[in-house]
């Protein structure tokens, strides 16, 4: 049950970091211009002019300052230990991840370097701040499984490394990110509410303002990118608000925050998969990512990004529904068969798009031989 004082002070935090947000987006603009932390069109990029990058900063600067705003006025005691030492690791870790990716902007850091600062980031936030993993829902278990340091610590370190990761790859498009981001935030506020946590509201609804308020600046067509200051500090604030989700034992299993991220994490599964089947280097950019595909298919930039807040939508939704029935008799099979039909499903649209390759569909030609078989069957009776 939430308390009553959450209400009022939810509403003042958003409109505090969409207010913030709306004025530092014009003032870090001016400033990227001026350093010349621009992002300029190559063959591999889809926009045709030279934008200011650093967005990111803004989104950062806002969520932080509304924070620092917002917490005088808590209850005594709204926050626990856990709570506030998750807090002090999602800004120190947050601020250091927000000038690898400033100094990205500018100077074009290398793949390596950036990955070695994101996992000093994440074990700041394990080691400083004492965040990890410590619980886990095994599907089909009878009670939540504790897990030893040895698991616990790595598990943390890789989520949230991938999780930092997984948002920059799909920044391709305006307004694409910072929407999905958008979306997975306030599918985390509904659970939030459901599940009566005052932390992950307050949290959620700081971040939700301030990607809110830069959006007014970035979506199609857009005035600023947010950079890799913006997409690694939202994929390292979701990494670690997704934290609260596995916290909440009795509520969340362990699917549910890959849910509420499965647009970015997905994307980043196939990238993985089209470079080794192409045998190309991990890392190596490329166009093959959803967004690229959709663009390819014929649809404009705007209904691209459109149909994937669609999809993030979707996801957002299965990850409050699966979290909602997780604690009833029938939870874990149904998770398991949502899950299994959201894996199918997934297979077919990038087999559909070629996301992975264009021109192998296992699937899809293994429904065209079984619909193909009767007839020739038929045929020859």
């Amino acid at each position: 049950m939430l308390a009553s004082w959450i209400y009022g002070i939810g509403t003042a935090a958003f409109v505090i970091a969409l207010a913030l947000a709306l004025g530092f987006t014009p003032l870090v603009k001016k400033f990227a211009i001026r350093i010349g932390a621009m992002d300029v069109p190559n063959q591999r990029k889809v926009h045709t002019r030279v934008m200011p990058r650093l967005g990111g900063v803004a989104i950062y600067a806002s969520f932080t300052v509304a924070i620092l705003l917002i917490l005088p006025f808590l209850p005594e005691g709204a926050l626990s230990g856990y709570d506030r030492r998750l807090i002090g690791g999602l800004l120190t870790g947050g601020t250091l991840i927000v000038l690898l990716g400033a100094l990205d902007d500018k100077f074009d850091l290398s793949a390596k370097l950036k990955l070695v600062v994101q996992i000093a980031a994440a074990c700041i936030v394990v080691f400083g701040f004492d965040v990890k993993i410590n619980l886990l829902n095994i599907p089909f278990g009878s009670a939540m499984q504790p897990l030893g340091e040895w698991i616990g610590i790595p598990l943390t370190i890789i989520w949230i490394v991938a999780v930092t990761n997984a948002i920059n790859l799909i920044d391709g498009l305006d307004g694409l990110a910072a929407g999905v981001s958008g979306i997975a935030v306030a599918t985390m506020l509904v659970m939030g509410l459901l599940m009566g946590n005052e932390t992950i509201v307050i949290l959620a609804t700081l971040l939700l303002g301030s990607i809110v308020g830069f959006l007014f600046f970035n979506f199609h067509p857009a005035k600023i990118f947010m950079g890799d200051s913006g997409s690694l500090f939202l994929g390292f604030a979701l990494a670690i608000l997704s934290m609260l989700g596995f916290k909440q034992i009795t509520v969340v299993s362990f699917i549910t925050p890959l849910l509420i991220i499965g647009v970015p994490l997905s994307d980043t599964f196939f990238a993985i998969v089209r470079r080794w089947i192409h045998k190309k280097p991990l890392f190596a950019a490329d166009k093959g990512h959803l967004h690229h595909c959709l663009q390819q298919l014929g649809f404009s930039h705007r209904k691209t990004v459109l149909i994937i807040y669609g999809i993030a939508a979707f996801f957002g939704t299965c990850a409050v529904v699966q979290s909602s029935i997780s604690n009833t008799g029938l939870g874990n099979w149904i998770t398991f068969i949502v899950i299994c039909a959201l894996v199918f499903l997934l297979q077919i649209g990038a087999e559909l798009i070629g996301i992975v390759d264009k021109s192998r569909r296992p699937i899809l030609d293994l429904l065209a031989r079984l619909r193909m078989k009767p007839q020739t069957q038929s045929r020859g009776k």
